[in-house]
């Protein structure tokens, strides 16, 4: 406004020159006030924030966008400086650097070639949320194409959308919400998110270069309209199979809890069952399942495998866990034949130390189990791997889903009419268990590697099984030795630092400086059965967020920030 009202003041003057300088004034005038109105116009498209630091050495050239850009012709943004969280579908950014990448890039590791930076190096995000740095991802090689590396100034990124990008931007934002802290430092009110853009290289150490861009927007948190119906303590109905407890626990707690699962802060969970001295403590059912809903567990299954060796044993059609695998294979017959082989263990596939080259949390692993589902004889695709020659049996980690399938099949083949009756007559009628489902291998042999089917309330009953040491009802199921062996830590796990036994899993949970030492079976999405050592609580928590990455993560929360503080009395 002030450059129009000075134009203004231009325009009044005096004209007290002679003709020919009229002349000349008003051409120029004409031609400043065209450049006035095109700058002023300029200024009103673009639409960009102001700068909010004064101090022109400070980086602020990264903002915001709410739009879909899908839909917006002529790459016109609309920047904005606000983002509702829970309300705004869309939430893209946009920075321009003066350079590529790549140059960046060669600033940091001179040395190396246009393909090893590229092979080592590129994007590094940082999301800040009120000044504090809440989550760092350096992008990996595949992010981006190599164009947008070596050619490319200006960047627009999609962030936040309401269904599943194939782009690595939409993941950057579900890492950062879900696994980065992001969505819990971000739960209520209003708040600064700041995003930072470095480069950086991974040699044998990480080197990060110079800000590339910076922005920052406030956020604000819309509160989730939810049923109140669902945040109330569900009334445990009758005909349970179990003697309801009268015991007290911190009920605003599990309210608090029930709240965050029916605003999806913890998805897909379907089931809470809290078993206290052996009694009903409580029983919560969301997102469609009720107590007589069969529930997938995936890996819990492989507990169950346990428990059938373990009476198979008990009853002597197989030795003892120290059995070979050579007396129960024609180990020659398969491929990759070793005499390595020859020395693995039925105790080895238990504790996941068998030697194979299989490794679940490895894609690239042949033995991976998602190579064995599309064969049609699982037993031989674990039978036919070779042997980790880096690898220490009865010694290194490595979790095996087709070992466990092995396991399944030597049970099959040592037991009185298979795995199936076997388990029905040893395992699940003596706990009356008469409501489940499993699922099958290629050859008709009861899936050891998981997706048995129980509902909550059972999986509860088969819990207590081994809080009660093999003992139900007065009669021994399961030899209390076995129990005793299969719940202790056996063999150390990379996965969480923690140790595994029998195909159960040892974990310890801190709350207000006091530890507590549990065994548990789990299975992808979060479904667990904890049956802790020292304090006498069985939990079972079922969920189906089988492809959410965070969903261990969320369970652990669940019992640490509100379960155990719930059921735990206060000293």
């Amino acid at each position: 406004m002030l450059i129009l009202y000075n134009f203004e003041q231009l325009i009044n003057l005096n004209f007290t020159v002679h003709q020919k300088s009229i002349k000349t004034y008003n051409m120029k005038s004409h031609y400043f006030f065209i450049l006035i109105t095109c700058l002023l116009l300029s200024c009103k498209n673009s639409k960009a924030p102001e700068s909010k630091n004064a101090n022109l050495d400070e980086i602020e050239n990264l903002y915001f966008s709410t739009d879909d850009i899908t839909k917006i012709k002529h790459k016109i943004h609309n920047y904005t400086n606000n983002f509702t969280l829970n309300k705004d579908e869309f939430l893209n950014i946009h920075f321009t650097l003066d350079k590529p990448l790549i140059q960046s890039l060669q600033t940091i590791a001179p040395n190396l070639t246009e393909h090893e930076l590229l092979e080592k190096g590129n994007f590094q995000f940082s999301f800040l949320v009120d000044g504090k740095t809440v989550y760092v991802e350096n992008l990996n090689k595949g992010a981006g194409l190599k164009a947008s590396k070596t050619e490319q100034l200006n960047h627009t990124i999609r962030l936040a959308a309401p269904k599943q990008l194939d782009y690595w931007g939409w993941f950057m934002w579900l890492k950062f919400m879900k696994l980065g802290g992001g969505q819990d430092e971000l739960s209520k009110g209003s708040h600064s998110l700041s995003i930072e853009v470095k480069p950086y290289i991974k040699q044998e150490t990480l080197s990060v270069g110079n800000l590339l861009a910076k922005g920052e927007i406030t956020v604000e948190v819309a509160e989730i309209p939810v049923d109140k119906n669902l945040i109330s303590i569900q009334k445990i109905q009758p005909n349970s199979d179990w003697k309801i407890s009268k015991d007290n626990f911190d009920k605003n707690k599990i309210e608090a809890l029930n709240r965050k699962i029916a605003e999806n802060r913890f998805e897909s969970i379907n089931g809470i069952v809290i078993i206290k001295e052996g009694e009903l403590l409580i029983e919560e059912y969301f997102n469609g399942e009720t107590r007589d809903s069969l529930h997938d567990p995936r890996s819990v299954g492989k507990s169950i495998a346990s428990t059938m060796l373990g009476i198979a044993i008990e009853e002597k059609f197989i030795k003892n866990e120290n059995a070979l695998l050579k007396e129960f294979y024609d180990l020659k017959s398969f491929n990759n034949y070793s005499l390595k082989k020859d020395s693995v263990s039925l105790k080895h596939i238990l504790t996941m130390s068998s030697g194979f080259q299989g490794d679940d949390n490895d894609n690239s692993s042949i033995g991976n189990e998602e190579n064995m589902y599309p064969t049609k004889n699982w037993v031989k695709f674990a039978l036919d791997l070779p042997m980790q020659e880096d690898r220490k049996i009865g010694k290194d980690f490595a979790y095996f889903t087709a070992g466990v399938v092995v396991l399944g099949d030597i049970i099959d083949k040592s037991v009185p009419k298979g795995l199936v009756s076997y388990a029905d007559k040893k395992l699940f009628s003596p706990l009356g268990i008469t409501n489940y489902q499993w699922e099958y291998t290629p050859q008709k042999v009861g899936n050891t590697a998981g997706g048995i089917r129980l509902r909550a309330i059972d999986f509860a009953k088969y819990g207590q099984l081994y809080k009660n040491k093999g003992l139900w009802n007065g009669k021994q199921i399961l030899n209390a030795q076995w129990v005793e062996k299969s719940l202790d830590k056996q063999i150390e796990q990379s996965l969480d630092d923690g140790s595994y036994g029998y195909l159960f899993w040892n974990k310890t949970f801190s709350l207000n400086n006091k530890d507590y030492e549990v065994s548990y079976c789990s299975g992808m999405g979060g479904n667990k059965i904890f049956i802790f050592k020292d304090i006498p609580f069985v939990v079972v928590i079922t969920s189906s967020a089988y492809n959410i990455p965070n969903a261990h993560a969320n369970v652990d929360k669940m019992m640490i920030e509100y379960i155990l503080p719930a059921i735990i009395e206060k000293e």
